[in-house]
């Protein structure tokens, strides 16, 4: 690699790491080692002082303006070791204070500029030299003689969490947030998009450390509005501390979008388009002086997405065994779309505020066509055949408002944040069902319709202080308090033939009104020894109070008057955390790791809607629902041997409380508005009588050959255990059995800007306290060509390109029910993409430092951070089981 690249790569991670110790170092031109610098005490002073003092301006060379944030280091002349270091201010200046005497060079570097030795610099320990402008030249090569001899990994392990550089992704490309996170280790996605972590959805996903409510009413729907392309990298986070939220589980998933913050205006434009979908993206930035701006959007259309479904479900009554088998043709098509404005501003060289303003919408549309049902019951002479096509609108906006205000403190790593939030989902989730007339299913005798609005809004403030104790200590404290308001409003509506849709007069709709107030504080310390030891504990004390009330409104009535109280009662959790670390020898890295979680229920548990798009399997949720606990412990080794990296964890987790589904049969009628026919259905409803336990490994490794081909892949596997307490020997049940999923990637480099990309990934079935939930495999190869100048690229990507359709068949059962379900997935697609940068950005302005802001990462059903300077993180969604 050329010396210009590595002086760029240097200097930007002079910029990027933060100031610790006592300075920034910049690299060395012999190879010296630089101090570590991850916490106050982990780099030793053992030289002797002095009350020598050495000053200069930095300056550009061409301009003779300052050069801001230059990083500064002094070096003993013999052993070519740093004993002291600074960064120059914004007007160029710097000062090195009590320094010993000796015989000294003097490096100076920035990013964009040739490195700058000063030699021969003899100190006295009270003398005081002023070396006044120093010029920096431009290195004007670097743009033209950067030459890649190798590629970097598309997974890194931090010291809290596992990094899965999406930008390097190139199959991606086109795709949506879902696309992405199946490649990510320790995370399985489903059919539907359900994201979980080593087999639990208790994860918290945040997009930048920010939660959003779309999140907290379908997950599956929010990764659907995130462009694959402008996801920089996705976080994995198995082990939180205190600092974070005490809700989600399993750990928290953080999405990290890319981010321009440097000097200039930058207009990118991404598009694709394929059989199954079309996306067209814009974002542009602008960096001026301090401040700086960027404003975004993104739609994506999908459409051909068919597929088909058999469903077979016996009800075992006291008068014999009623069978119902259905089938049914689906279609899917659906518009999505994120906007977003953003704002920053760099008070001082020591604070700095940042805004934004975000709107996301969805518009997704289910077809059920030709859905028939064939229903046997008991003594009955013939089966019961019905037919109906349905239609299933899921309609939302969120709007997310952020204010964030960060300050440090001339003591490294003393910081003090304060942020809030304001998020709003409105949400609709409607079905309409056009009942067909036997004995041809050409005309529609009778309608059925459930209106279904709903809203979840939550408001946050929260403020964070950490502060170094010595040389080798932090601690972190802080506050946070959350409001929610829930609501949930349903109507039902019927027709004869295709008259207009009226209120059901034999059904009554009502209100759920759910409010929740979230009050928390916490303490973490982190101490590092000189043996490489981490240690951080810490302890988080929540206390939540609901207020709930449910109206039961007449019929045809929607949001009526505060009904009955439901008095649910509050509740308090204290949350330990320890996490301990060691560095050993050859880059090897071994972790240990303790902590408990809760999992409050979101709406899609609490919602006391009866669904009956399908009215043989219907849902139902429970406003009385109560949180989870769980205990999580993690053993992590990773370690590179030459060109591989390997990283293997062992890991138990067990969930007390927790919220479990539950089926059970009711009579309801058989797809008939007038005259109904008596059938036997399946509920679905939750409650918190269930015990999990999971037992397992990760596994995974990358390696590069030849410096351009990179192979990669792993599994994870746990033995899952599931019980149910429910006391009746009706509904009681115990299932257990292992769980596998693995993944593999290949990424080769050619020359003239050609790339070419294949990935893979294949779940086993998935244990279910009832039953199981088949396996299935994902497959795509991609080829992409830069253009000559970088700025814009082309390429194409397919993707199950053998398997039409692919078939996942799951069943459940209990002593009162069975059932068997095949789903066929016709998702074989091909896509081209394009994209093209407008504009250009410079070095004129630092890299601005990342504040904090709000992380909610609480709520089941429902969205971790960026690099953690000595210890880890976490947080929860969740889907029934």
């Amino acid at each position: 690699m050329k010396k210009t690249l590595l002086s760029l790569c240097l200097g930007t991670a002079l910029l990027s790491a933060p100031l610790l110790v006592r300075a920034q170092f910049p690299a060395l031109p012999d190879g010296g080692q630089r101090p570590a610098t991850a916490i106050p005490g982990t780099s030793s002073d053992s030289s002797p002082r002095g009350n020598a003092k050495l000053t200069g301006i930095v300056i550009d060379s061409t301009t003779g303006k300052p050069v801001e944030f230059a990083s500064i280091a002094l070096i003993n002349a013999q052993t070519k070791k740093p004993i002291d270091g600074t960064v120059a201010d914004d007007k160029g200046k710097f000062t090195l204070n009590k320094l010993p005497q000796g015989d000294f060079q003097l490096l100076i570097s920035f990013v964009g500029y040739r490195n700058k030795t000063v030699s021969s610099l003899k100190l006295d320990r009270k003398g005081d030299i002023n070396l006044g402008s120093i010029k920096l030249g431009a290195d004007i090569r670097t743009l033209k003689e950067v030459e890649v001899v190798g590629q970097a990994s598309l997974v890194e392990e931090k010291v809290d969490r596992l990094v899965y550089h999406a930008d390097k992704d190139i199959t991606a490309k086109g795709g949506d947030a879902t696309d992405v996170m199946r490649k990510v280790p320790l995370l399985s996605v489903d059919l539907d998009g359900n994201v979980s972590l080593r087999g639990s959805s208790n994860v918290r996903v945040l997009i930048n450390n920010k939660p959003s409510t779309i999140v907290a009413s379908s997950v599956a729907d929010a990764l659907k509005q995130i462009p694959a392309d402008m996801i920089k990298s996705i976080e994995v986070i198995t082990s939180p501390s205190a600092k974070y939220d005490a809700e989600g589980s399993a750990g928290i998933i953080n999405i990290v979008t890319k981010k321009t913050t440097l000097q200039g205006f930058t207009l990118n434009v991404d598009s694709g388009v394929g059989n199954r979908g079309s996306n067209l993206g814009l974002n542009g930035n602008l960096r001026t002086g301090k401040m700086g701006f960027s404003l975004s959007g993104f739609g994506r259309a999908n459409y051909n997405v068919i597929g088909r479904f058999a469903n077979t479900q016996k009800t075992f009554g006291t008068s014999g065994i009623t069978t119902t088998d259905q089938t049914a043709d689906t279609r899917m098509h659906g518009i999505f779309g994120q906007y977003t404005l953003g704002w920053d501003y760099d008070i001082s060289k020591t604070s700095s505020i940042t805004a934004s303003l975000r709107y996301g919408a969805r518009n997704n549309y289910q077809n059920q066509d030709n859905f028939l049902t064939r229903t046997i019951s008991p003594n009955a002479y013939f089966p019961i055949i019905s037919n109906r096509n349905v239609l299933t609108k899921d309609l939302s906006g969120t709007v997310d408002a952020n204010i964030d205000y960060t300050r440090t403190f001339a003591k490294p790593q003393q910081e003090l944040s304060i942020s809030a939030q304001f998020s709003r989902n409105n949400r609709n989730n409607d079905f309409t069902a056009d009942i067909l007339s036997s004995p041809d299913f050409l005309t529609t005798s009778a309608r059925q319709q459930n209106l279904n609005n709903s809203f979840n809004q939550e408001s946050t403030i929260q403020g964070d202080y950490q502060t170094p104790i010595g040389k080798n200590q932090l601690i972190e404290f802080g506050g946070k308090a959350i409001i929610r308001k829930v609501e949930s409003a349903f109507i039902y509506n019927a027709a004869t033939g295709t008259g207009p849709l009226l209120a059901d007069p034999t059904r009554a709709g009502n209100t759920l009104n759910y409010d929740q107030t979230i009050g928390a504080g916490y303490v973490s310390y982190t101490l590092t020894t000189k043996n490489k030891y981490t240690i951080k504990a810490g302890t988080r004390y929540e206390h939540t109070t609901i207020n709930a009330n449910y109206t039961q409104n007449q019929p045809g009535e929607q949001g009526g008057s505060a009904g009955k109280d439901l008095g649910i009662p509050n509740y308090s959790n204290i949350v330990p955390s320890i996490n301990i670390s060691k560095a050993l020898k050859g880059g090897k890295t071994i972790k240990l790791a303790y902590n408990r979680r809760l999992q409050r229920p979101g709406i899609q548990f609490l919602n006391p809607n009866v669904n009956t798009s399908n009215p043989t399997s219907i849902t139902k949720g429970n406003p009385f629902l109560s949180p989870e606990l769980t205990d999580n412990l993690e053993l992590a080794t990773s370690a590179y041997i030459k060109s591989v990296y390997l990283n293997v964890s062992l890991f138990a987790r067990q969930t007390n409380n927790s919220i479990t589904s539950v089926r059970d049969t009711v009579t309801t009628g058989a797809g008939q508005v007038t005259n109904p026919t008596l059938a036997q259905a399946i509920q679905t409803s939750y409650l918190n009588i269930g015990r999990e336990a999971a037992y397992g490994t990760n596994v995974f490794g990358n390696a590069t050959f030849f410096s351009k081909w990179q192979v990669g892949g792993g599994f994870d596997l746990y033995y899952s255990h599931l019980t149910n307490n429910n006391a009746g020997s009706v509904y009681n049940a115990t299932n257990s059995g292992w769980v596998v999923t693995g993944r593999f990637f290949t990424n080769l480099t050619i020359k003239n800007g050609w790339g070419v990309q294949g990935f893979a990934f294949i779940r086993g079935k998935q244990i279910q306290l009832q039953g199981y939930q088949g396996g299935f495999a994902f497959y795509s190869l991609g080829m992409k060509k830069d253009m000559k100048d970088k700025r814009g690229s082309f390429g194409i990507a397919a993707e199950n390109f053998f398997n039409h359709p692919f078939t996942i068949r799951s069943e459940s059962s209990s002593p009162i029910f069975a059932q068997n379900t095949t789903t066929s997935m016709y998702n074989a697609g091909i896509r081209v993409n394009f994209s093209y940068k407008i504009g250009k950005l410079s070095f004129d302005q630092p890299q601005r430092k990342k504040g904090r802001s709000v992380e909610n990462d609480d709520v089941k059903g429902g969205e971790g951070g960026g690099e953690q300077q000595a210890a880890p993180a976490a947080g929860g969604t969740r889907r029934p089981r």
